[in-house]
């Protein structure tokens, strides 16, 4: 069975597609830059043949799915004879609000209760609605599946999903916490639970998917219980562009500072222009903050806060702070702790990161191994944990396409 698994965007739709036997990626790639002047790369990953990547006309999604089924089955850089060997389709859905705690074959009504969810997720929503739409034109009669963001986070009780604001608006609007990146802390949570010895119940995992997006979940029994993200992806951490949980007085504030600034756009900088790019006046790639930080001379952090590299630490030393503090509030909401997770692109792949949010949990008496972390290869599962650690702190790389794949699977059968 072959699942071609579909992450779309508003400008942009990434790809995969899985051969479902043996769980292997025949074919990836990414769509960029449609609407604009349109970008593909093509990657074929089980036989040999070689990378497409080039601009390419994408004036809407449809043509990117269209584009996207043609390299797939092209003699040059395809993998497949045609599109009737894509048996179903897996789509990635931000926002399903109340109605969705698990993934669904997509019909009529399924697509209405997704757009009613737009408000909630006006940014995502819409642009995975549209990749939805392009598919079915593109392929009609292949089955297809939405998987959710927000489904893992449906265990969550009501005491940590209702926002202390008038009740009225969870009942007649929806307004709650629902939390994302739900299929990367299902995956790397059952991953730990494997580990664990396979018995999900009894067992505290706080899951930290550290990306441009961030959020915490604290996984009790193998269900979620909590989670740093809100209604929408802003609450929480600060991220790369994203604010993180602030006063929220700060959107009047700003707006006056501003001469009067709408709260669009207010918004818009604490979405987009705030978190560590705002406090490091640099960048929102971790990578560049990091580097930047090595040059700070001031190893306290009180130095020149003028200067790039103070900056950059200042930058990173909030972001490790504030992961902490959320992990020790997890560890009481849960009363104890299995295990930590460290996962997505920071996660993985930040020994500074994962070293200076342990830093702070010996309170806790959790403990990292600081050669096996500086040491840690890319893309591989290793226990960090360190001698006299109360709990395991693991780095296990996250596959959400593979969990939106499994469930396409599974549901198509």
């Amino acid at each position: 069975m072959n699942v071609l698994v579909i992450n779309a965007g508003s400008s942009s739709l990434k790809y995969q597609l899985f051969e479902m036997t043996k769980e292997e990626i025949l074919a990836k790639g990414m769509c960029d830059r449609i609407g604009i002047d349109g970008h593909l790369k093509h990657t074929p990953v089980s036989n040999g043949k070689p990378v497409y990547d080039s601009d390419i006309p994408l004036p809407t999604h449809s043509e990117a799915i269209n584009v996207v089924i043609e390299k797939l089955t092209c003699a040059d850089y395809g993998v497949i004879d045609s599109l009737m060997e894509i048996n179903a389709v897996g789509h990635r859905v931000v926002q399903g609000g109340r109605k969705f705690s698990e993934s669904v074959q997509i019909n009529d009504d399924v697509l209405a209760a997704i757009e009613a969810c737009v408000p909630l997720a006006p940014l995502h929503n819409p642009a995975n609605l549209m990749g939805i739409h392009a598919c079915m034109d593109a392929i009609p009669g292949v089955p297809q599946v939405a998987v959710f963001d927000t489904a893992f986070h449906h265990t969550i009780p009501e005491y940590a999903y209702v926002y202390p604001i008038p009740y009225k608006y969870y009942e007649k609007n929806d307004i709650r916490r629902y939390g994302f990146h739900g299929t990367s802390h299902r995956y790397v949570s059952a991953k730990a639970i494997d580990y664990l010895g396979g018995n999900a119940e009894g067992t505290k995992i706080i899951t930290c998917h550290l990306g441009n997006g961030v959020s915490l979940a604290a996984v009790k029994d193998g269900k979620s219980i909590d989670t740093t993200m809100g209604v929408t992806p802003l609450e929480g951490l600060p991220m790369g562009t994203r604010c993180g949980s602030v006063d929220p007085t700060l959107i009047s504030i700003i707006s006056d500072l501003e001469g009067g600034l709408s709260i669009d756009k207010t918004m818009n900088i604490l979405n987009k222009e705030s978190g560590m790019l705002g406090v490091s006046g640099i960048s929102n790639d971790f990578r560049d903050i990091e580097s930047a930080a090595s040059k700070c001379a001031d190893d306290s952090g009180k130095g020149d806060s003028s200067s790039a590299s103070a900056r950059a630490k200042l930058a990173l030393d909030i972001f490790c702070y504030q992961a902490a503090k959320f992990i020790g509030s997890y560890v009481v909401a849960m009363g104890g702790l299995s295990a930590i997770v460290f996962t997505a692109g920071v996660g993985e792949n930040s020994s500074y990161v994962r070293s200076n949010v342990c830093r702070y949990l010996g309170g806790v008496n959790v403990c990292i191994d600081e050669d096996k972390n500086s040491t840690a290869p890319r893309g591989v599962f290793v226990d960090l944990t360190g001698e006299g650690s109360m709990a395991k702190v693991l780095l296990i790389p996250t596959d959400e396409e593979l969990v939106i794949a499994r469930d396409t699977k599974l549901i198509i059968g």
